[in-house]
């Protein structure tokens, strides 16, 4: 397996939103629009792959000079309790302290708490509904 940073609008990038229009946003019976997705070109886009095929991705969008946030998490669900997650999640870690960010902060899914928690992030806040669904604020400071 392989991780990489991948750029707006080429065809891996088009691999990144059909696998989190799968994951992520069919179950819910959303969508992307077209706006969502070009706020997404000024964004760091992490793949990882097996050979050409995409197992899992996120999204980072810088929020000030030392918060970055994870969005779009996703992993193929066949593949999933087999480290990608993880390793994402370290590679997109290390990628945004080397760009000097301090924070990571993300919108988890009631689901998803455990997995982060595990990798060291802790709740802040109470809980909020965001696309229909139950989240919670949580952060890990990138030491």
């Amino acid at each position: 397996m392989g991780l990489k940073q991948i750029d707006f609008g080429t065809p891996e990038y088009q691999q990144m939103i059909e696998l989190r229009r799968q994951i992520l946003r069919t179950p819910l019976g959303l969508s992307f629009t077209e706006q969502e997705l070009q706020q997404e070109k000024d964004e760091i886009l992490i793949a990882a792959f097996d050979d050409d095929e995409m197992l899992g991705c996120c999204v980072l969008c810088k929020l000030d000079e030392s918060r970055i946030r994870l969005r779009q998490m996703a992993v193929q669900q066949d593949m999933q309790l087999r480290g990608i997650g993880a390793s994402i999640m370290s590679f997109a870690e290390n990628l945004a302290r080397d760009k000097g960010f301090r924070y990571m902060i993300m919108h988890s899914r009631n689901t998803a708490i455990g997995f982060y928690e595990k990798l060291g992030y802790k709740v802040n806040g109470d809980e909020f509904i965001e696309v229909g669904i139950s989240h919670y604020v949580m952060e890990k400071e990138l030491v």
